[in-house]
């Protein structure tokens, strides 16, 4: 084979292959082939997923752009104590809130205060999670409310999130998944791995297969 047709074939096996190396190479995680296309979990882009398939599947539809009819995002917490929630149920929260406004949605924040906070060598702040300080005038008649759940066993964890009609507690659209906690996120919950012990142990994930190919 010429050097031209060994060149063209390389080029062709890169382009067969370019799909899977940009597909979320993540979903190799907790696979035999985490160690050589597993990635972190990028907590931004599970958000958006999140948002995009709960306001688009959503019935009936929901209502961009409409000031008075705004949407509510509460933390995501542990499904066996509500009562619970944990950094990635608060990030989570956090950049769904961010994409439905990026969307075109209203998204009140909950956790502003009435009033400015000055505190030396603190700052000024208008955010707080203590409930006294919450604005009741930011319980305004709210077109949806997301909630969102979430359980895990060793490395393996479970999502729920939903969206409710708050006038009749409807379920009005509904997204699950699953995913693999990575060593960033067993560290939200002050988890991590065991020492491997016999030898087989998945390395952790790394950057993408991509950047090593063209970086």
């Amino acid at each position: 084979m010429s050097n031209i047709a060994t060149i063209m074939l390389h080029r062709l096996l890169l382009l067969l292959a370019l799909p899977l190396l940009l597909a979320g190479c993540s979903s190799f995680n907790c696979t035999p082939l985490e160690k050589r296309l597993g990635a972190e979990e990028n907590l931004i882009t599970l958000a958006a997923r999140i948002t995009d398939n709960l306001t688009q599947q959503a019935f009936p539809p929901l209502m961009p752009r409409q000031p008075d009819l705004p949407i509510l995002t509460t933390t995501f917490v542990n499904n066996d104590n509500l009562q619970e929630t944990s950094r990635f149920g608060r990030i989570l929260q956090e950049h769904i809130t961010s994409h439905l406004v990026q969307l075109g949605y209203t998204s009140t924040e909950l956790k502003l205060r009435d009033s400015l906070l000055m505190q030396e060598q603190s700052g000024e702040t208008m955010l707080s999670r203590d409930t006294k300080d919450i604005n009741a005038k930011q319980t305004v008649s709210a077109q949806a409310i997301v909630v969102g759940t979430y359980s895990y066993t060793n490395r393996t964890m479970y999502i729920s999130a939903r969206l409710i009609n708050p006038k009749n507690r409807n379920i009005i659209s509904s997204y699950d998944l699953r995913l693999c906690m990575d060593d960033n996120v067993l560290a939200m919950f002050g988890l991590q791995r065991p020492p491997s012990t016999s030898g087989d142990e998945i390395d952790p994930p790394r950057n993408s297969l991509i950047n090593s190919l063209f970086y």
